[in-house]
């Protein structure tokens, strides 16, 4: 998840913090000229003595043009020298000497264990016009005092520029966010609800790219993210946010997202359709018209990837001197889809044991009816493609275009795919893929 920046945004903070000024000069030299002699061959004579002078002036920098690739932040920015001499040992009164060079700023820039942003600086510059004046036939060089006033500018932007950087990502934030992130979100409301709960995991960071007028800061987060249909799950017990995890994987969004449908979210359909079906009337071979009722039903994980139906059943023969035989019936089902199908099926559908007794023949017969087998199907056959698509409308436009603060946070879907179902004793059990792209740009308002 890449975070952006202008490079103008930085160059905009950078202008502030870094004076136009960069130093003033205003000291006394004791041989701004130095002596001179004459050889006349049997000794050196003095004929001027050492001048003091009072050196003044000052250097101020232009606009700060940034740019650069990959890790690497060039900073660069003209600087103007105006530095002169007073008071030459009361022989010259004044005179002044300008002088211009352009500064090369070169910036590594990281991200240390704090998830504090660092900048390993490096400056160099060249004098177009090194400033210098003549007096007496002396040049005075200007450079040297210049080069001293220029080593504190490194040290001052390997301050600045991290502080300048931190603006983009504090640490708090990420903090406040990271603690935000242990939450349960509903997707869906009714029929059925659906919860997504999600864990934070890591938080990595892949470093900086410049690329362009774009300062890039490449994040990744791994979360544990499970769905529940049903109830709404208890919300993760929150943790500090670590220090940043070296990226792993590629980019985009990707998630890998379990959804649970638990199992009383199949009963009341499975008892819905049989209890259509009675109200219909049901003719058993053999027996004849008969009254039946359905009243709760169970469904259980069972071995071998199967699921267990308990119906609690009332059955009446209709006749004189028929007795009402009830009675709770177990069979068992294997539910199934195809591959990115989002209809669950379910065959293989039989009484789970057969008995002798004559009281519960005539429940045994009932479930062996093929209207009343084909009715558990239908009960347990479910298209979830209306709610799946539902339920991803709402994701896309929850995860859509939205400003937090300072940032602007987009993502979007493009593929979703899933697996197949599996029965676990939770629930029936569907992994979901889904990828797409995401990013957060920095935007103050």
């Amino acid at each position: 998840m890449p975070v952006t920046s202008n490079l103008d945004a930085l160059a905009r903070g950078l202008e502030k913090q870094i004076p136009k000024t960069l130093w003033r000069i205003d000291e006394h030299k004791d041989d701004c000229v130095p002596a001179q002699r004459v050889d006349i061959g049997i000794a050196k004579l003095k004929v001027l003595p050492k001048l003091g002078c009072r050196i003044v002036g000052q250097v101020t920098r232009g606009r700060l043009t940034l740019g650069g690739s990959g890790d690497t932040l060039d900073i660069s920015f003209p600087v103007n020298a105006v530095i002169g001499a007073r008071d030459v040992g009361g022989v010259v009164k004044k005179q002044d000497a300008t002088g211009s060079a352009i500064v090369h700023a070169t910036a590594k820039l990281g991200i240390v264990g704090n998830w504090r942003p660092t900048a390993e600086v490096d400056i160099r510059y060249d004098w177009t016009n090194e400033p210098g004046i003549n007096i007496l036939g002396q040049r005075i060089e200007f450079v040297r005092k210049a080069d001293e006033r220029l080593k504190p500018i490194i040290a001052k932007l390997e301050r600045t520029l991290p502080d300048e950087l931190a603006k983009l990502h504090l640490r708090q934030e990420l903090a406040g966010v990271w603690h935000q992130g242990f939450t349960s979100l509903s997707l869906n409301r009714n029929d059925p609800p659906v919860w997504l709960r999600v864990t934070p995991k890591d938080l990595g960071v892949g470093g900086y790219n410049v690329s362009g007028r774009t300062l890039e800061l490449t994040l990744a987060a791994r979360a544990l993210t499970e769905t529940f249909v049903g109830e709404q799950p208890a919300d993760p017990t929150p943790t500090p946010l670590p220090p940043p995890a070296r990226t792993v994987g590629r980019e985009g969004l990707n998630f890998y997202i379990p959804v649970l449908a638990g199992y009383r979210e199949l009963e009341p359909v499975v008892q819905r359709a049989l209890t259509k079906l009675a109200a219909k009337g049901i003719d058993l071979t053999g027996i004849g018209p008969v009254d039946a009722e359905f009243g709760r039903v169970k469904i259980y994980a069972t071995t071998a990837a199967h699921l267990a139906v308990g119906v609690e059943t009332k059955v009446k023969a209709r006749g004189v001197g028929a007795a009402t035989t009830k009675g709770v019936i177990w069979l068992t089902a294997i539910p199934y889809n195809e591959s990115d199908s989002q209809i669950l099926r379910a065959r293989d559908i039989s009484i789970a044991g057969k008995t002798d007794s004559r009281i519960a023949n005539i429940l045994v017969a009932l479930f062996d009816d093929t209207a009343v087998v084909e009715s558990i199907r239908t009960g347990l056959t479910h298209d979830f493609a209306p709610d799946y698509a539902k339920i991803l409308a709402k994701a896309k436009s929850a995860i859509g275009e939205r400003r937090e603060g300072d940032f602007i946070l987009s993502a979007t879907i493009d593929h979703v795919t899933n697996g197949q179902v599996k029965v676990t004793g939770q629930g029936l059990f569907l992994p979901v893929k889904a990828t797409g792209k995401a990013s957060i740009a920095y935007a103050p308002r």
